[in-house]
């Protein structure tokens, strides 16, 4: 990976409150204060009105978790974006993603072992990548288990996804150390 072209930030660079935050989240990660963090707090209010928008829709959404990471997830496979895979696929398996979840993620809707529901909402996530729209058909299959706010909020989630996995990639933002004596 290339060098960062936006360097994380320290206390002075981000600010007492935006530390704070970098650090609780870090140690909730595991990590020190992560890297994307504490690269987007040098821009102060608007890192804090993101992490607002962002903690509405991940762990503060109303889909279910499994889902809502299954969908980060694959966003960021299809990116290709290691930063945001690899952060999602620890908070992933505490909401019980596990690792063949993970291998199959990199298959797609259309791999074996889907139920319905995650198949439509992969689907849904795909189409959204790849066309920013949803077909009428994968729309349908959709509502029968989302509601219409779920649909909102998942087209939401896709697109913010992609646009952090965006950020990520052009400020080559460096993958986070375990924090001491915490392995992956």
């Amino acid at each position: 990976m290339t060098a960062p072209r936006a360097t994380p930030g320290g206390l002075r660079e981000v600010g007492v409150v935006n530390w704070l935050i970098c650090l609780a989240l870090g140690k909730a990660a595991g990590t020190g204060p992560p890297n994307l963090f504490t690269t987007l707090a040098r821009r102060r209010g608007l890192f804090r009105g993101w992490l607002l928008f962002a903690g509405r829709l991940m762990p503060g959404g109303t889909l279910p978790r499994r889902d809502t990471e299954l969908v980060i997830l694959r966003v960021a496979h299809l990116r290709d974006c290691g930063y945001e895979f690899d952060h999602h696929v620890r908070l992933g398996r505490r909401a019980g993603v596990r690792e063949q979840d993970v291998e199959r993620l990199k298959e797609g809707p259309d791999a074996d072992g889907w139920n319905p529901r995650e198949r439509a909402v992969l689907t849904a996530a795909d189409q959204l990548h790849f066309r920013q729209d949803i077909d009428d058909d994968a729309w349908t299959r959709l509502r029968t288990h989302l509601t219409e706010a779920q649909c909102v909020e998942l087209t939401m989630l896709v697109g913010h996804y992609e646009m952090l996995a965006t950020a990520i990639t052009t400020l080559r933002v460096q993958p986070d150390r375990p924090a001491r004596g915490k392995g992956h």
